[in-house]
């Protein structure tokens, strides 16, 4: 599946309350989810010594698939094609490799 055909479909499935503007609410459910993450990796290590076993693997996975969802839907919203996303990053990444700036933090790097 490509992230075009993934955006589409994923958007059949937006049935959300308007907050503000449309992408408001997606953006709220985005970093929720990202904090989920967040909060399974911090138990990673508290639980389990840091050790990803199949039942936590899938568990993110799954928090994974949310993030993307929101991020399809924020793109969705905004009228940006997700694959334009995708090649942006990766341009955006490829050009401070080149200038070794991976390293560091700004956005203009």
């Amino acid at each position: 599946m490509n992230l075009n055909d993934y955006q589409k479909q994923a958007h059949t499935t937006a049935k959300y309350v308007k907050i503000g503007e449309e992408y408001v609410y997606p953006t709220l459910g985005l970093a929720g989810e990202a904090g989920e993450l967040a909060n399974k990796v911090k138990k990673i290590f508290r639980d389990k010594g840091g050790k990803i076993d199949e039942e936590t693997k899938e568990a993110l996975k799954l928090e994974l698939g949310d993030i993307l969802w929101y991020v399809a839907e924020i793109a969705t919203v905004l009228n940006i094609p997700l694959e334009d996303v995708a090649n942006a990053n990766l341009q955006k990444l490829a050009s401070r490799d080149k200038r070794g700036m991976i390293g560091g933090s700004g956005d203009n790097r």
